[in-house]
């Protein structure tokens, strides 16, 4: 496993990030699809004996179940200094008012809520799981800055937003002398480029590390366009974000791996990988051949020639993912 700077910060992350929302209490929120924590820890544990110590879960995946398992799992195995624990806020965590969002109330509730779930005093990036319109911004970053200065995160990040939203934000935290988002959780992959035309090209002159989400297209790319799994049945978010048009890339992916010999799963990350903004993809695990072909991706050189057979099919998207 390799290792590399987070963005612009001092913090050493490996090279892939391991994505906890598959793993979680099915009878808690929306995804009937989790792994409960005996079913979810071997892979935790096989990651670490990968080296992956990176870790990305939120406080609404499986309504913190989630961050109970990982906290328990990975706590149980190593000390905390050895891995890279990131969490995210903003989702609705309880019915009624302030039970959602980024106000300074839901921010410092979340975060102490998270930590006594991780069973930590710390994490290690704390990211806003989307934008919030309704509530001021500098109230967000100042509570975000509040958050760090007390120690309970020791770096802040954002997720899925628009460019200018993302550069705002940032312009915001540097006059005002508040904890500036070092890393940015966007939706891109072979089938969603569309953070290549301003995000991508933000992050890189902003020093801002990408560590994106759904890499493998929540999966579709791994597979036949028309093969369904048991996620992808209820998955109602992950319908509305790819289009029949997208199937051409999905064939494209198959061609080229056929031809190399390995998994289309290897090919598809092995592309968003070799991007230079890109610090860790952000990867799910719920069989286990998935962490071995996301490892042996990080090792696969796409030729120039290969890349412009995956890229060629791309019709551009409505914006997507947030």
């Amino acid at each position: 496993m390799d290792y590399v700077k987070l963005g612009s910060t001092g913090l050493e992350v490996s090279r892939l990030c391991l994505g906890c929302m598959s793993y979680g209490d099915p009878a808690r929120g929306t995804h009937p699809w989790t792994l409960p924590e005996d079913e979810a820890a071997p892979f935790l544990h096989k990651a670490l004996d990968l080296g992956v110590t990176f870790f990305d879960t939120a406080n609404v995946y499986s309504l913190g179940s989630s961050e109970e398992i990982l906290g328990r799992v990975l706590l149980g195995a190593v000390r905390r200094d050895e891995v890279v624990i990131a969490t995210k806020v903003h989702g609705r965590m309880r019915p009624g008012p302030n039970g959602a969002g980024l106000s300074r109330h839901a921010i410092l509730t979340q975060i102490d809520e998270s930590l006594r779930r991780l069973g930590t005093d710390h994490v290690d990036l704390y990211q806003i799981h989307r934008w919030d319109p309704t509530t001021p911004v500098e109230e967000t970053l100042q509570a975000l800055d509040d958050v760090v200065r007390a120690g309970k995160a020791r770096y802040v990040g954002a997720s899925s937003m628009w460019a200018w939203q993302f550069a705002k934000a940032l312009h915001l935290q540097e006059r005002n002398g508040w904890a500036r988002f070092v890393t940015m959780q966007d939706h891109y992959n072979l089938l969603y480029r569309e953070e290549e035309r301003e995000m991508l090209p933000l992050c890189a002159d902003e020093g801002v590390g990408v560590i994106p989400w759904s890499p493998l297209a929540r999966g579709r790319l791994t597979r036949d366009w028309d093969a369904e799994t048991e996620r992808t049945k209820t998955d109602e978010f992950g319908r509305s974000l790819y289009a029949e048009s997208d199937r051409a890339v999905v064939e494209a992916v198959a061609r080229v791996a056929g031809r190399r010999g390995v998994p289309r799963a290897q090919v598809a990350l092995a592309w968003v990988a070799r991007n230079p903004v890109v610090t860790a993809p952000i990867v799910g695990a719920t069989k286990p051949h998935h962490l071995d072909d996301a490892v042996a991706a990080l090792e696969l050189e796409l030729s120039e020639e290969e890349v412009a057979e995956l890229e060629a099919p791309y019709v551009p998207h409505a914006v997507a993912g947030f």
